[in-house]
């Protein structure tokens, strides 16, 4: 199955953001033409052939006026959760929008006030942090433990700060970017239990469900029972899946008629309209088919193959850098903490002698300090030349 992803593909001059040295200059301090793009969530394969052979259909049609999606998409989405999820949705449930995180800043406006307390569970994904502050809201932070090795969530503190009645959400990353856990159901259900308690909207990002890896089991909180599934909006989207992040597209899942309703409120007071791109919509109906989860198979096959010897090598050669355990995504969290290094002189290390550019810990919230993310979804050969660097640089 492994034929179905390409080894190779030369992404330099393509205005790619993850390749061009403009997109690395937002992460990298140095960059030159050695660099290489370890960083953003982004995958040097091309997408299903199934949607590349549909998006072109539909440029040779010719016109490209106003669209609305019809039946065939949200038939598209139900199948797909359904066939991989196990989870029934409802036409009606679907907002689409442009990306999961213009759906983060609408869910805390339509769902808090200025002034108030919303969760997250760092390290995670800087968005969160950057939606809320950006909306005047209030960062509470709900710190992941790291217990010999592997990242939990601590159930104490989350009840604690979600019995203030100013706290209105919870964002939960699941599964989490960037330290890779595929959440138990047993943890789920306690997350939920604390939320249901406390009255707290659940903003649950499930961008990375697909990418389960290891056989280890995806639960949606669309599986989670009736009661939080009101109190719930479950964020969706192909750009990770799939590597379509250029097409902007994201399908947001709010059950609650009343929940919905403010969401959409939100968007038209935006000047948006909940309707997928053109080439976004033919994206999602092509994907979310058995073409597609032939795709996906495959990718996770060879991702599987990726992390293994990312972890064998860097095992063997520079134990000092402890890989954490990966459940699910493409993004490999790195702990370089043995090396006593301050968040600069490891960048510095990493751009200016391994010339490598990848994600630096702490922009996931200060746990992050001393650890990197790095993008393992590329070329074996890529791959190969990155490790070759850090053993040369870390040995």
């Amino acid at each position: 199955m492994k034929s179905y992803i390409a080894e190779y593909v030369e992404r330099r001059g393509t205005d790619s953001r993850k390749w061009s040295k403009i997109g690395m200059q937002e992460m990298a301090d140095y960059i030159d033409d050695e660099s290489l793009p370890l960083w953003v969530a982004d995958m040097d394969f091309k997408a299903p052939k199934i949607v590349i052979d549909k998006l072109k259909e539909r440029v040779v049609h010719g016109v490209f006026g106003y669209n609305i999606p019809e039946e065939n998409y949200y038939e598209s989405i139900r199948y797909w959760n359904e066939k991989r999820k196990g989870f029934e949705v409802e036409s009606k449930w679907v907002v689409a929008t442009t990306g999961v995180v213009p759906a983060l800043n609408f869910a805390i406006k339509a769902y808090s006030e200025k002034g108030d307390g919303i969760i997250i569970q760092s390290p995670v994904y800087p968005p969160f942090r950057y939606s809320i502050m950006n909306n005047e809201r209030k960062v509470i932070d709900n710190k992941l433990l790291l217990n010999n090795g592997k990242y939990e969530i601590d159930f104490d503190d989350l009840e604690k700060k979600a019995q203030d009645p100013k706290t209105k959400m919870l964002i939960m990353c699941t599964p989490h970017n960037p330290v890779g856990r595929v959440w138990s159901e047993e943890e789920l259900r306690k997350v939920i239990d604390i939320c249901l308690r406390n009255n707290l909207i659940l903003v649950a990002d499930e961008i990375h469900s697909d990418l389960i890896l290891f056989g280890n089991k995806f639960y949606s909180i669309g599986n989670m029972g009736d009661e939080i599934l009101e109190k719930t909006v479950i964020c969706t989207s192909v750009s990770k899946t799939f590597n379509l992040a250029g097409l902007r597209v994201a399908n947001i899942l709010i059950p609650n008629e009343k929940l919905r309703d403010k969401f959409l409120k939100e968007i038209y007071e935006a000047g948006e309209k909940p309707i997928p791109n053109l080439f976004g919509a033919v994206g999602v109906e092509a994907a979310y088919s058995e073409e597609g989860e032939e795709w996906l198979e495959s990718l996770i096959s060879y991702l599987e193959e990726n992390y293994n010897y990312l972890k064998d090598y860097i095992e063997t050669n520079i134990p000092k850098i402890k890989v954490s355990p990966l459940e699910g995504t493409y993004l490999a969290w790195l702990d370089f903490r043995e090396y006593n290094l301050s968040a600069k002189e490891l960048k510095n290390k990493l751009e200016k002698e391994a010339k490598l550019v990848v994600d630096p810990g702490e922009i996931f919230g200060e746990e992050g300090q001393g650890f990197i993310r790095l993008n393992f979804a590329c070329s074996l050969k890529t791959l190969k030349i990155t490790l070759e660097r850090l053993k040369k640089i870390f040995k």
